[in-house]
C-alpha cells in the first residue's frame, strides 16, 4: 500500500512513524515544502521545545467542538507518548507546571531524533517540494506539486497546518485542498498572539513588563480573566497573560464586536491594600516628588503616564496629592483599559485558531467524512490549544491515530 503524507510537522511525523512500524511494507512519502521536517517543532518554546504537557484536557482546547480532540487525548495521553518519545532515544524533563522539554533542552535534538527513526523505518521525505493539488481517481490519489506530480497512492493524510508562522512557509493550501473534497471550515485567525491596542501611551511604556491580572471584555460583559506577565510594547501588549487571552479575544474581535482588556497591575492585593499601600509611601515622605515615588512601586516609565492619564501635575510632592487623585492613580493601577484594535498577525502567532470543522471527520480514525481514504490530523483541524504544550500534544494524539489508521 502506498500513502502521502502532506505535511512533515509533529502530526505527520508521527503518522508516519506509527504506520510504518505497524506495517513495515508500506510505503509512505512525506512531502513539506521546507528543506527538513519539524520546522514548527524547532521554532516551539523557544528553541527549547515546549514538547507537550502532562495534563491535556478537552477544557485546554478551543474550536466548534472541543470535545472532538477528547478520544485521542485519552488513546494518546501523556504517558502513551512519554514511551514514543523513549522508542526513539528521546528523553523528558517535566517541569512543575506540567509544561514538558526535552531533557537536552534544546528542540534541534528532538527533530533529529524523529529524522533519524523516519530514515530507520524507510519512510522517504520528499522535502523543498510545495503541494499545490490532490486529486482523486477510480480509488487511486495523486499530489501536484509546483515540480512534479506523484501517482498512485492509496490513501492521503493532511497535516499540513494553518497560516500560523509564514516566515516558516506555513500556508492554508492543505485546508484549501480539503475543501476539494466536499470539506467545510471554519474562518481560520491567529491565535496566542500580541494583541494590538489603541493604548495612547503605547511608546511611552514599551519594555516595561508585569505580572498582572488580565480581564477580556467582549462587548461590555466580562469574559475572561488570566494572570500573568504583561508585556507593553509600542503596538500594544504581549506576554504570556496576553498570549493566553488573545485565544479569546481574536474570534470576537473578528465579528467587529467591541473588545477590551483590563489589566490590574497588582492583582495579589486588593483596592483597600494599594490605596492604603500609596497613601503610606506619600505621607511618610511628604516632600518628595509624588510620581518619583511612584517608581518605588511601578515602572520608572510607567509612573509618569499614570499621572498624566489622570492629568495630575507631575511636579507635584506628595503631601500635595489630594485623596481623589490618591483613588484615580490606584484606579489606573488596578484597571488599565484599553480597546483591543488587532492583532500581530500570523506572522507573530504561536498557533491558528479555525480550520476543517470537525463534524466532518472521524474522531477515532481521523479519516474525512467526505472523502474515503482522505485524512485529516493536526492544526488544519478545528482545534487549537492554550499555550504550554497542548497544541503539540494534540498534533502527536491524531497524527498517531491517523497513523494507525492508515495501516488498515
Amino acid at each position: 500500500m502506498k500513502i502521502a503524507i502532506v505535511g512533515a510537522g509533529a502530526a505527520g511525523i508521527i503518522a508516519a512513524i506509527t504506520a510504518k512500524r505497524e506495517n513495515k511494507n508500506l510505503n509512505i512519502d512525506i512531502f513539506d515544502v521546507n528543506n527538513g521536517i519539524g520546522k514548527k517543532i524547532l521554532a516551539s518554546g523557544n528553541g527549547r521545545c515546549n514538547i507537550s504537557n502532562i495534563d491535556c484536557r478537552v477544557e485546554n482546547y478551543i474550536g466548534e467542538n472541543p470535545s472532538f480532540c477528547s478520544y485521542a487525548l485519552k488513546q494518546f495521553d501523556f504517558k502513551a507518548f512519554e514511551k514514543f518519545c523513549k522508542s526513539i532515544g528521546l528523553l523528558l524533563d517535566i517541569k512543575e507546571d506540567g509544561k514538558v522539554y526535552p531533557l537536552s533542552n534544546e528542540a534541534k535534538s528532538v527533530v533529529r531524533l524523529l529524522e533519524n527513526t523516519l530514515e530507520s523505518l524507510g519512510v522517504n521525505l520528499i522535502l523543498n517540494e510545495k503541494v499545490v493539488d490532490i486529486e482523486k481517481q477510480d480509488e487511486k490519489f495523486s499530489i501536484k506539486t509546483e515540480e512534479n506530480e506523484f501517482k498512485e497512492y492509496d490513501k492521503i493524510l493532511i497535516s499540513s497546518g494553518l497560516g500560523a508562522a509564514p516566515q516558516l512557509k506555513a500556508t492554508e493550501d492543505g485546508m484549501n485542498i480539503a475543501c476539494k473534497f466536499g470539506h467545510s471550515f471554519n474562518m481560520t485567525y491567529p491565535s496566542l498572539v500580541g494583541l494590538q491596542t489603541s493604548f495612547e501611551y503605547a511608546s511611552k511604556v514599551q519594555g516595561v513588563k508585569k505580572e498582572s491580572q488580565v480581564s477580556l471584555f467582549i462587548d461590555g460583559q466580562k469574559e475572561n480573566e488570566i494572570f500573568g506577565d504583561v508585556l507593553f510594547t509600542k503596538y500594544g501588549v504581549s506576554g504570556f497573560a496576553i498570549l493566553d487571552i488573545s485565544q479569546y479575544a481574536v474570534y470576537p474581535l473578528s465579528l467587529y464586536q467591541d473588545v477590551q482588556i483590563s489589566i490590574n497591575l497588582f492583582p495579589k492585593q486588593n483596592r483597600n491594600e494599594v490605596l492604603g499601600m500609596i497613601e503610606t509611601l506619600f505621607k511618610s515622605l511628604p516632600n518628595q516628588n509624588a510620581c518619583e515615588l511612584l517608581t518605588g512601586i511601578i515602572s520608572n516609565k510607567l509612573a509618569p503616564v499614570i499621572f498624566e492619564m489622570n492629568n495630575i501635575d507631575k511636579d507635584l510632592k506628595a503631601k500635595d496629592i489630594n485623596a481623589k487623585q490618591i483613588r484615580a492613580i490606584v484606579n489606573s493601577l488596578i484597571n488599565l483599559r484599553m480597546k483591543v484594535t488587532d492583532t500581530q498577525g500570523f506572522k507573530h502567532a504561536e498557533a491558528s485558531g479555525g480550520g476543517i470543522r470537525t463534524d466532518e471527520v472521524d474522531s477515532k480514525t481521523y479519516e474525512s467524512k467526505k472523502c474515503k481514504g482522505l485524512y485529516l490530523a493536526g492544526e488544519v483541524l478545528d482545534i487549537v490549544g492554550n499555550r504550554g504544550g497542548y497544541n503539540l500534544q494534540f498534533a502527536w494524539a491524531s497524527g498517531y491515530l491517523a497513523g494507525k489508521s492508515l495501516v488498515n
